[in-house]
């Protein structure tokens, strides 16, 4: 396909990045439609891809989707993990409409759901994982152009890019080439200049996958200060820098005492403590009480007999 045209022919450092990414290394199991892209078998059983086949195939999926006049109605898909971070990277470079993870089902044919969508052209990275996409899209008559491994089913793909789909950076290559042959062909960066957007060189490495607990353990930690006893910093309160950090200085102690043998003479406290006379307290005498005057009590029967 390439023959013909000296501009788009493969070139050796196209090739050399194949090679280093693994993008040739097949698996051990080889289906029956994919035997026309494998070019030898190992001594191991591996069965080796034809790179030539796999860069005609790229420039081929570019092509299609460079024709389509609207970007964002090329839509690409990928439940790989190793995937979605090119995948992501390549949807905003050349403006297409990503979706990662999950699939959900009825995207295509269900016109009540809320993700719906009608696509020109559908991107896959793997038709195994990426099985529901493909029925669907098959449904709606969407042409699909996939990622293929040596043993992937090219049932309901019309365009098959061979590659090894088990290396994070065989993946993350087979995209960004295909990201810059779509830009290339749009006309908006150069071969020769290479992949340059936004006056930003794109290299390979910024589509590789990347695990999130290895890029914790390249964080620089900084060392917490710790005190170390008479060597711990301190703050500089002088006429220095505010915040200036000294260490201070051990104390020194004086061990020249002179022998003591009386230590009544030589002490300062008193041999006697004077006690504190303390006056006693006198307590307000109440003021005497008026003797009260008893009624004269009257006889019990006078006062009845008056009443008679």
């Amino acid at each position: 396909m390439s023959n013909g045209n000296e501009i788009s022919a493969l070139t050796d450092d196209e090739a050399m990045k194949f090679i280093l990414c693994e993008s040739h290394v097949g698996t051990k199991t080889l289906d029956f439609q994919m035997e026309q892209y494998v070019w030898k078998r190992r001594s191991d059983g591996v069965h080796i891809i034809n790179i030539k086949k796999t860069w005609e195939k790229l420039l081929l999926a570019a092509r299609a989707i460079a024709a389509i006049q609207n970007p964002a109605d090329v839509m690409l898909v990928s439940a790989m993990p190793f995937a979605q971070r090119a995948l992501l990277k390549c949807a905003a470079h050349i403006g297409a409409t990503p979706i990662v993870g999950r699939f959900t089902p009825g995207s295509l044919t269900n016109q009540i759901q809320k993700n719906f969508k009608e696509p020109r052209l559908l991107v896959i990275s793997d038709p195994r994982i990426d099985h529901q996409a493909v029925t669907e899209a098959s449904y709606v008559n969407v042409p699909v152009i996939s990622f293929c491994n040596t043993d992937s089913p090219l049932k309901f793909i019309d365009i098959a890019i061979p590659c090894n789909l088990k290396s994070k950076y065989s993946v993350g290559l087979i995209w960004w080439l295909l990201a810059r042959e779509v830009l290339i062909l749009r006309g908006k960066i150069n071969r020769q200049i290479g992949f340059v957007v936004d006056e930003k060189v794109i290299m390979p490495d910024l589509y590789f996958y990347r695990d999130p607990q290895e890029q914790e353990k390249e964080e620089p930690v900084e060392p917490e200060q710790k005190d170390q006893g008479w060597n711990a910093p301190t703050m500089d309160t002088g006429g220095g820098d505010f915040g200036a950090v000294a260490h201070a200085e051990p104390v020194k102690l004086d061990f020249d005492v002179p022998l003591i043998k009386d230590w009544v003479a030589a002490s300062e406290w008193e041999t006697a403590p004077q006690v504190q006379e303390i006056a006693p307290v006198v307590q307000p005498q109440p003021p005497p009480s008026q003797p009260q005057q008893q009624e004269p009590k009257q006889d019990e029967w006078t006062s009845d007999a008056g009443g008679w």
